[in-house]
């Protein structure tokens, strides 16, 4: 009783192994390859429950999300052969699972370290063929681009998709941080001097202009007004000699008070006169006309 106890525990222990090892459940976060004495017989399963045939077939799983490679900092040399300390990451996923499997065995940190070489043998052909200042402040979306263009066809070998490259950080090396920002401040502080010289110039130009058009406008406001003044003198010496003529003595007597008035408007005016000369002719009464 107690054998057939043990026997029948035995052979439901196997009927569950059985039946468990009949079945592979498949995460949707998950890529899976499955193996026949040592051989693929299928990959990338959907989402669910699968058969497979126990003790013969075997289940390997991937990791089937975007994967983040953090690498450390490597040192490129640009065209002027000076280092630069480049710090970047790559985002990337499994495409091809029997092609991940055979490139690298099913171990990221293999995949991890030939990306890491493809990667890094692309940085080092971009910034081989540009200046520190070219790859510090002004191409870096160009760089990226071209890296991963260029790098496409290399990560396929892998069975890698290449979903985003981004560096983080470029410096200078200690010893020529300081000697290239001087010149670079050196050659903003020039770029500033000449622009402020041609703005100088420039100023100078527009104050030069506006005075000489200062100076004609005043030129023609006084000549305008001299011919006004003019043709005024001349209308009212018209209207003086229109009027004076139609009496001469009154005229004549007009002048001579304006003499007077001239001659004798000082009290330290001294003039030595005859009596019956023409300037008294108004003087003796009942000459005034």
């Amino acid at each position: 009783m107690k054998n057939s106890q043990m026997l029948g525990t035995a052979l439901l222990a196997l009927v569950v192994m059985l039946i468990g090892g009949s079945f592979f459940v498949v995460d949707q976060r998950e890529r899976v390859v499955l193996f026949q004495f040592g051989e693929i017989q299928g990959t990338d399963y959907p989402a669910g429950l699968h058969f497979k045939v126990p003790f013969i077939q075997n289940v390997l799983r991937f990791d089937g999300r975007i994967l983040t490679l953090d690498n450390q900092t490597e040192n490129f040399l640009t065209v002027e052969k000076k280092n630069v300390e480049v710090d970047y990451y790559v985002k990337w996923r499994i495409a091809n699972t029997t092609t991940y499997y055979r490139a690298t065995g099913g171990q990221d940190i293999v995949a991890m370290d030939r990306l890491s070489a493809i990667i890094n043998r692309g940085l080092r052909d971009q910034f081989g063929s540009r200046t520190v200042q070219q790859v510090v402040s002004g191409e870096r979306d160009e760089i990226l681009q071209s890296l991963q263009k260029n790098a496409r066809d290399a990560v396929e070998d892998l069975g890698i998709e290449l979903v985003d490259v981004r560096v983080k950080r470029v410096d200078l090396p200690k010893d020529v941080s300081d000697s290239v920002y001087e010149r670079m401040r050196a050659e903003r502080t020039r770029v500033a001097s000449d622009l402020r010289a041609r703005g100088a110039e420039e100023a100078e130009k527009i104050r030069a202009e506006a005075d000489r058009e200062a100076q004609t406008a005043q030129a023609n406001a006084y000549r305008d007004a001299e011919k006004l003044r003019g043709e005024g003198d001349a209308r009212a010496s018209e209207i003086y000699s229109a009027a004076y003529g139609q009496d001469q003595e009154f005229y004549n007597f007009y002048r001579s008070l304006g003499v007077y008035r001239d001659a004798f408007g000082k009290n330290k005016d001294i003039m030595v006169l005859q009596p019956d000369s023409d300037l008294f002719k108004y003087f003796n009464k009942g000459s005034a006309p």
